[in-house]
This record gives C-alpha cells, sequence and structure tokens, in this order.
C-alpha cells in the first residue's frame, strides 16, 4: 500500500527555506509542498500568500507546516497553525522565549498534532557516533569553539541583531544543540562575557564557562567576526581518549584517527524525523539548548565594543 504524502505548507521564504527545506522536500518522497507564505517572496509554481493565516485558509489540505520565519515572529504563527489542526516544524531556534514553547506544546497536545523543535546540527553525520562513544566514558574537559563569518551566513538579515535575534548565539545554539545531545550529564552556566557591538542590540562574541555535576569544565567559544576557514568544533577529552567534532559535526575524529568524514546532510534528516513523527503520532520538543543562550544572557557579563556594519 502506497501513502499519500505529507501535504505541507512552508512558511518564510528565505535564504534557510531556499538553501536547505525546498530542494530536501522536493527531494522527500514522504512530502509535497502545496503552498508557500512569505510577506516578501514566492516560489515558482507553487500558491503564495502573504501570511500563514491566508495560508491556511486556501483550500490545500494541509497536512502540516514548516516555520522557517525568524523566532521574534513565529509565535502567533505557530499558535496559529496549530489550532488550525496541522503538525509543524519549528526551524531552531524554535522561538523567542522558554515560555512561548511551554505554550505550544500545550496546544499541540491539545490538538493531537506533531509538534517538531528542529535542532539540525544533532543531525549532523557524526553526532549519533559521538553521543554513543561518550555514553560509557566520563569527560575531563570540553571545548566548544564556534567561529564563523556573519556577513556570509546572514547577509542584511537585521532580525539576528534585534532583541529576540539571539546575535551570535544564532549559530552558537548549534554548538549548544550539540553538546547537550553528547556530552552523558547535563551541565550548567557558572560565568560568562557577551560582547555587544555599540550600535546592535545582540551579541557578537561570547565566552562562557560551563560545568557539570562533576565539576567538568565546558568552555565555549561563540565569534562572529571569524573569515577564512570557518570554524565548528567540539573537543571533548576523557581519560579514555580524547574526540572532536569538527566541519559543524560532519567529521569525527577520535584520538587522531578520522572516524566519520561525510557530506553534511542536516536538512534530510530533520524531514525524515519530522515524517517518522507524524507517522507515530509523537512530538519531539526540547528545549535544552535554548535555556543554555537564556541563562547566557541572565548570567553573562555585558562587555560593549566596536560598533558592527553589516
Amino acid at each position: 500500500m502506497t501513502l499519500s504524502p505529507i501535504r505541507i505548507g512552508l512558511v518564510g521564504i528565505g535564504k534557510i527555506a531556499r538553501d536547505q527545506h525546498i530542494p530536501v522536500l522536493n527531494a522527500n518522497p514522504a512530502f509535497e509542498i502545496v503552498a508557500t507564505a512569505s510577506r516578501n517572496a514566492k516560489v515558482d509554481g507553487l500558491p503564495g500568500y502573504v501570511s500563514v493565516e491566508e495560508m491556511l485558509a486556501g483550500a490545500h489540505d494541509l497536512d502540516a507546516v514548516s516555520l522557517c520565519t525568524p523566532p521574534q515572529d513565529r509565535f502567533g504563527a505557530a499558535c496559529a497553525v496549530l489550532a488550525a489542526g496541522h503538525h509543524l516544524l519549528l526551524e531552531k531556534p524554535p522561538g523567542a522565549t522558554l515560555s512561548e514553547m511551554e505554550i505550544l506544546i500545550t496546544l499541540a497536545k491539545r490538538a493531537g498534532v506533531t509538534l517538531f523543535a528542529t535542532w539540525h546540527s544533532r543531525f549532523a553525520p557524526g553526532v549519533a557516533a559521538a553521543k554513543a562513544w561518550l555514553a560509557d566514558r566520563a569527560p575531563t574537559r570540553v571545548q566548544i569553539d564556534w567561529r564563523e563569518d556573519v556577513r556570509q551566513w546572514h547577509p542584511g538579515q537585521e532580525w539576528i541583531w534585534e532583541p529576540g535575534g539571539l546575535g551570535v548565539f544564532d549559530p552558537g545554539v548549534n554548538a549548544l544543540s550539540i553538546a547537550t545531545s553528547i556530552l552523558p550529564k547535563p551541565f550548567y552556566l557558572r560565568s560568562g562575557t557577551l560582547s555587544y557591538p555599540a550600535n546592535r542590540a545582540a551579541p557578537i562574541t561570547a565566552a562562557l564557562n560551563f560545568v557539570d555535576m562533576d565539576e567538568v569544565p565546558i568552555e565555549a567559544t561563540f565569534d562572529w567576526l571569524q573569515t577564512g576557514e570557518q570554524t565548528w568544533n567540539i573537543r571533548v577529552e576523557t581519560a579514555e581518549g580524547d574526540l572532536l567534532l569538527s566541519k559543524g559535526g560532519s567529521v569525527l575524529t577520535i584520538d587522531g584517527q578520522t572516524v566519520i568524514d561525510q557530506p553534511e546532510q542536516e536538512y534530510a534528516g530533520i524531514y525524515q524525523r519530522f515524517a517518522q513523527l507524524i507517522g507515530e503520532g509523537g512530538s519531539e520538543v526540547d528545549v535544552s539548548p535554548l535555556r543554555h543562550v537564556a541563562d547566557a544572557f541572565l548570567r553573562g557579563e555585558r562587555v560593549a565594543v566596536a560598533p558592527f556594519e553589516s
């Protein structure tokens, strides 16, 4: 018996939607894009609306919706989708606040639909193997270095500098999503420094000092001023050897030996998981990466630095 594809609407036709969501959905027979919603863009060959509400009112027999809008504007749209009884996928970060997420979880349960808060970096090729290797080992030190060029990855995206846009934590939360997945014990923030450009409302660098319940140091450096080669590394030292996830999790090295080195296919993994959750009638919402970001804003020392111009 051949199952019908999941009829999905895509909301927010920006860079991430065009680079990742659209090509991945088109390549996955479990889904069919039937409509889009965006204030400023359309996709050739698909019905396009200027709002989520207009898209939901259209006669497209939607099963699911994928929200790719900036987090500051996502909550109302998410509530509308759940109220309409559709399954919902949220780009990272899943919301602007933790309280929003609590409400969405309640609404999804009430509607009996799937809610999937995605963390795309968890689907990088080396992450699952790193988690398995660390499961029965005790880390002694963890170093996270996540450095990239904001001009390259977020050209002209002013929302990332506004309250709720996260600034350098937009990429930094990717590292935290991996760390919260692979490390065998939970950790918490002890201190940190957030550097804010004088003309921006969000940080451009962050230095964070975490520890786990065994006082194992977990140090994270997030930097949005990197030029040249980009750096996305997580190094975990243990008494039984050292593990390195590099290139955002695409490469896994253990004691200097490359174990996994594969092309990035994170969004393919996201939509495979979404289809699976819908089929099982389940949801998956882990807010721990966002909680660590919130803790950084709560406890981190704020330092003013030179203005930044994109």
